[in-house]
């Protein structure tokens, strides 16, 4: 198995990036600045031993034999063109310090000369041509002033000096860098241990939040938030578990009641009794199944592409197709043009309608107009109506008031918490709402040339 050398850690990974880039920036900024200090220190010993040269030269008599010198350019020495000393200073001895001649072309000359008992850092001055005319016959003659070479820039101390700072930076510079990442992601490790700790039979558990708006707090938000709707989506798909559990073991209680008395008392249940009752029940169940189908459908199924419905002609149209019962009287404002899905809307007012002519006492209303960039459809009866407090348990999966079940026996309670669904689907709202008489419900799509956006 290969080995890989990359880090897993991300404040590990930090750390080695900052740890080399600092190697890098802190290693040029040395080699300049090693560089400064070098050129810095020898150009102040050129420029004074250039100063004493001249000095030497214009002031004090060339045969004087020993020149003295107070400043740290101690080894002065004025020597003939064939390189024998003729005057130094005490320091500087009898052996010429180098060898090396100023250019015909320039008077002065700098550089380091060594040898085996050090180096020397040196100016070496020619003489004026008129002088060395007068004196000496035209032969040149030249004056060197210099000191040893400083400890400093004798051996490689400098440059250890230099590469220890350089390292010293650096792991400052790294530590530094596992220090700040490391506080930067300490609510992530708390974040994943409390992760950690959640489980879906616990989902009231919350990450901690740190206080701020960068992108750690953003994500301790948004996991809190992610977190919630999962709780609430958990308890009511356990609460629908439930819900639907307890109303398939009523019907399916009965049909096994039938069917166990049917088996055990063969000579005394009549068999075609015991059989329509059985299709009755199964009937039941077929319808619950498929109500459910239709629920879930709505909360997992991909929608399909809206299309321009004049929901003023479709109210007409299905309040044309209920025949029997009440009548449905409709009154609308003109074409009222939403997008959605047309069989899905036509289930809702289905619904709705059939809904509203089971309670009514002697006709239904239905209202097609606009309001707000909304198209509205209000449906009342003029029943005994919808008490407050139920107003929004009829929606609720398997709610059926009192009224409800001796009207109609038979039906599963999922009818309008479909409608709800179906209309939400569309960006729309189902309420009850108040009304002189009966029940009225009020349905609003967004208009398909409304200027909004609404809120699912």
């Amino acid at each position: 198995m290969p080995v890989t050398l990359r880090p897993h850690s991300i404040r590990a990974r930090v750390t080695l990036v900052a740890a080399g880039l600092s190697l890098i920036v802190f290693t040029l900024i040395g080699i300049g600045l090693d560089f400064a200090v070098r050129t810095r220190i020898q150009d102040g010993i050129y420029a004074d031993s250039e100063r004493i040269a001249t000095y030497w030269i214009n002031w004090e008599p060339i045969s004087a034999p020993r020149p003295a010198t107070t400043t740290r350019i101690d080894l002065l020495q004025f020597v003939d063109s064939r390189g024998r000393v003729l005057a130094a200073s005490k320091a500087a001895g009898t052996t010429p310090i180098t060898t090396v001649r100023p250019p015909a072309d320039d008077r002065i000359r700098h550089g380091t000369s060594c040898a085996k008992s050090g180096c020397v850092v040196f100016t070496a001055v020619r003489l004026p041509p008129l002088e060395t005319n007068l004196l000496w016959g035209g032969e040149p003659h030249f004056v060197y002033a210099g000191m040893a070479q400083p400890p400093i820039l004798a051996g490689h101390r400098l440059e250890l000096l230099t590469a220890a700072g350089v390292v010293l930076a650096s792991g400052l510079a790294s530590w530094v860098a596992w220090w700040v990442v490391g506080r930067t992601l300490r609510p992530v490790a708390e974040i994943r241990a409390r992760t950690a700790e959640i489980t879906l039979s616990d989902l009231s558990m919350r990450v901690p939040q740190p206080p701020g708006r960068d992108e750690i707090a953003q994500l301790a938000r948004t996991t809190n938030r992610t977190l919630t709707r999962l709780e609430e989506a958990v308890n009511q798909q356990r609460q629908f578990a439930s819900v639907v559990s307890h109303e398939l073991r009523s019907p399916v209680a009965a049909l096994y009641t039938r069917l166990e008395e049917a088996q055990l008392y063969p000579d005394e249940v009549d068999l075609r009794d015991t059989v329509d009752g059985a299709m009755a029940t199964t009937k039941r169940l077929q319808a619950i199944i498929n109500d459910l189908l239709v629920l879930a459908r709505l909360r997992t199924a991909v929608p399909s592409p809206p299309e321009p419905i004049d929901l003023g002609a479709l109210v007409a149209e299905e309040a044309a197709n209920q025949l029997h019962g009440p009548p449905v009287r409709t009154y609308a404002t003109g074409p009222v043009m939403v997008l959605g899905n047309r069989i899905q809307l036509i289930g809702v007012l289905n619904n709705l309608l059939v809904n509203a002519r089971r309670h009514a006492s002697s006709a239904v209303d239905v209202t097609t107009t606009r309001s707000d960039g909304y198209a509205v459809v209000i449906v009342a009866d003029d029943g005994d109506g919808i008490a407050e407090q139920d107003r929004e348990r009829v929606f609720e999966p398997f709610v059926r008031l009192a009224d409800a079940r001796q009207r109609d026996p038979g039906g599963s309670g999922l009818g309008l918490a479909i409608c709800r669904g179906i209309v939400g689907a569309h960006h729309g709202t189902l309420n009850v709402e108040d009304s002189p008489q009966g029940a009225c419900f009020v349905m609003r799509l967004p208009l398909m040339d409304a200027d909004l956006s609404p809120t699912p």
